[in-house]
């Protein structure tokens, strides 16, 4: 039985979240305040060629301190389904066109104070269109083995969640 939320005051409304501070009936009757983060979510893209090299992005990202490695990704847009959103965002930012997709799995980035979802898709039958990144994006396209970037999950030079999942489940659909 899911908690009865009784009012929300919004805090802050940006451009990727909204900030609340909901009051609200627990199931067990508990009355609580919490502070939410509402966002619309977002898809991945693990991009396989016919060799099983994934495309990986090597992106800047100042809230993690610099550059990070990652799967093509993005926001959610209002109405907007995932699968749609992640054909977007691989073109958008690796240039590229898949022919076949298929969804690998969904997971909340952070529950205990937001409700963003990642939606993840597998991407095969690619070919070269061009990119298109966001001006206030810094990307860089890379190509590497699969068996690879599964190494760089496990020693740690990857450190995206949603790239360190995505790959993980790729694999395990590839083996």
């Amino acid at each position: 039985e899911p908690a009865l939320s009784l009012t929300t005051n919004s805090i802050y409304e940006g451009r990727v979240v909204l900030l609340g501070l909901e009051y609200l009936v627990m199931p067990n009757g508990e009355s609580i305040d919490l502070e939410v983060v509402r966002n619309p979510g977002g898809a991945a893209v693990v991009a396989l060629d016919t060799d099983n090299l994934v495309c990986m992005l090597r992106q800047y990202r100042h809230a993690a301190g610099g550059w990070l490695w990652e799967l093509p990704a993005g926001k959610l847009e209002p109405g907007e389904a995932a699968q749609l959103t992640a054909q977007r965002e691989l073109e958008e930012e690796a240039g590229l066109h898949a022919a076949s997709w298929h969804r690998i799995g969904e997971f909340l980035t952070t529950p205990g104070f937001c409700d963003e979802v990642i939606h993840l898709f597998i991407a095969r039958d690619l070919t070269s269109t061009v990119a298109q990144p966001q001006s206030h994006e810094l990307i860089e396209v890379h190509w590497l083995p699969l068996t690879t970037a599964l190494e760089q999950v496990q020693d740690g030079r990857i450190r995206d969640a949603k790239t360190m999942l995505g790959l993980l489940l790729a694999a395990g659909r590839a083996a």
